[in-house]
């Protein structure tokens, strides 16, 4: 069975357009899986060309396709809106919609990857001094006392939009209410080194 507009959600916790192929059967499951609510596309990306035809219950989406249903793309192009605060001819830095802290700002490459593991080493440096150049206006004109530079690679790791980012967010010491989601604590020496050994 082939559609041309599947059934699409959105991503309660990102508000990351997904639209996944699922038999109708699979409908309450797959929104439990994913969090996710149906609701429209924005209208600047609702379009046939954009949305191609696909197989119900198939493979994975292909990389073109997962670019064109990216929501940082459609930042990048300028078909979504966004607090623009900076970027350069291979990144870009806009403000987060769901900041953590005053200032919590993304910074993207414009060219499409999905997380650490695929980004082309010279678009990641790109990103790296672009982030570094946010967080020091973070600490020049926001008044902050540091700023986390945080990177979520896979959903185990809590990403949510599949297009590479960096989180600057600027750090206001005892007044932003953020903790370090893990109590440092000495580890297991053998187990240290073992995995020493599989990274080498």
């Amino acid at each position: 069975m082939y559609v041309d507009d599947p059934d699409e959600w959105v991503c309660e916790t990102s508000m990351c357009w997904r639209s996944e192929p699922v038999a109708a059967s699979r409908w309450r499951d797959v929104r439990q899986d994913l969090k996710c609510v149906r609701r429209r596309r924005p209208a600047a990306i609702r379009s046939t060309e954009v949305w191609p035809k696909r197989f119900v219950g198939g493979s994975a989406i292909v990389t073109a396709y997962a670019r064109r249903m990216c929501i940082f793309c459609a930042i990048v192009n300028g078909d979504l809106p966004a607090q623009r605060i900076a970027e350069t001819d291979r990144a870009l830095a806009f403000m987060d919609i769901n900041p953590a802290t005053r200032g919590h700002a993304l910074v993207i490459p414009k060219k499409h990857a999905a997380d650490l593991t695929q980004i082309e080493p010279d678009e990641l440096g790109h990103c790296s001094l672009l982030a570094q150049d946010i967080a020091r206006r973070a600490l020049d004109r926001l008044g902050a006392d540091g700023v986390n530079l945080v990177n979520a690679c896979g959903p185990a790791a809590w990403q949510t939009v599949f297009h590479f980012h960096i989180h600057v967010v600027p750090r206001y010491a005892g007044r932003d209410g953020l903790v370090l989601p893990w109590i440092p604590a000495p580890g297991d020496p053998g187990e240290i080194a073992e995995a020493a050994q599989a990274l080498r």
